[in-house]
């Protein structure tokens, strides 16, 4: 069963989705993770592909940019091929003053000023939380591998280039990080009973100027990989 978005058929989506936004980085983790990994989806130049993590099915499939576009393709996750869960794995700019270049992130739950939540008719805007059990598997997964994660809130955001100046404000209330798909993640999740995680790599810290190379990026995005594949 194919949708607008995605040509693969019912059977051929794993039941655990990890979701880089680039469609290469997709590639990237497939070619260098999976066993016997096979392109099931390039619609869009969204790639997906399916193989398997020492023994156990994954399917490694780009979520485009933003809270849109990741509200697109987790949904018909859910929906229409019966994911169970779903890890996005990303980038982030680093707000708390503790949270520095490369460090990796756990979104516990996410901030957000966008109306997605607004569809659902509710008379507040619900809370976007992540799944507690892929959140400890995660935490314990960075523990074996002898890493140090941050846990804690993300703001999930519209506007990349945000003239707004808030990010400082957003510091004072404790947030880690901010990025732009992690709230329409949660709510979609909510919405059919399945689990989702946003694990982040600080690529930039907005407030100080600093950021990543890009072979630090494909460096530190590769140990945030390995985390998530812990997972499951």
């Amino acid at each position: 069963m194919s949708t607008p978005h995605n040509q693969a058929e019912k059977g051929q989506i794993a039941k655990t989705v990890l979701m880089p936004g680039d469609p290469l980085r997709a590639k990237h983790i497939a070619q260098q993770y999976l066993d016997e990994a096979v392109l099931v989806n390039e619609v869009r130049g969204m790639y997906a592909y399916t193989g398997s993590f020492r023994g156990k099915p994954v399917t490694v499939m780009a979520s485009g940019m933003g809270m849109p576009s990741m509200g697109i393709y987790s949904y018909e996750l859910f929906e229409c091929y019966d994911v169970d869960n779903i890890i996005r794995i990303g980038t982030a700019g680093g707000i708390r003053e503790d949270v520095h270049l490369r460090d990796v992130v756990l979104g516990l739950a996410s901030c957000t000023h966008s109306s997605y939540a607004d569809q659902f008719g509710l008379p507040c805007r619900p809370v976007a939380a992540a799944s507690y059990a892929l959140l400890r598997a995660a935490d314990d997964s960075a523990r074996a591998l002898g890493k140090q994660v941050h846990v804690g809130t993300l703001l999930c955001t519209d506007t990349f280039y945000d003239e707004s100046g808030s990010l400082a404000q957003w510091r004072k209330m404790g947030v880690l990080a901010t990025e732009m798909e992690s709230a329409a993640l949660y709510y979609n999740a909510a919405r059919f009973g399945k689990q989702a995680l946003c694990i982040c790599t600080i690529s930039d810290c907005p407030l100080t100027g600093e950021s990543c190379t890009p072979q630090e990026r494909q460096q530190t995005f590769d140990d945030m990989v390995q985390i998530a594949l812990g997972v499951l």
